[in-house]
């Protein structure tokens, strides 16, 4: 899969906007994080599922902390292996 332009980026954000649902969907697999933080605070659980994948992967304590503290079991789980 390429990688989307910013034009795709803003075509996808203004079709999520509307309420379309496939447009979400390309948004939480291809949007930014800034993009994840926005879905998932409009409280769509599969962007939260993206944040903490991303935010495991690069093994980034803070995002995961934030993750964390507004419920994701899944990022609290990863914070404590990382903590060993």
């Amino acid at each position: 899969m390429t990688e989307p332009t910013p034009s795709d980026l803003t075509a996808l954000r203004a079709r999520a906007a509307g309420g379309d649902q496939d447009a979400i969907d390309e948004l939480v697999e291809q949007g930014t994080v800034d993009d994840l933080r926005s879905l998932a605070a409009a409280g769509n659980s599969d962007a939260v599922d993206m944040l903490v994948e991303r935010a495991g992967e690069r093994e980034d304590r803070d995002e995961l902390q934030r993750l964390a503290a507004g419920g994701s079991q899944d990022a609290a789980d990863i914070l404590e292996e990382l903590d060993g």
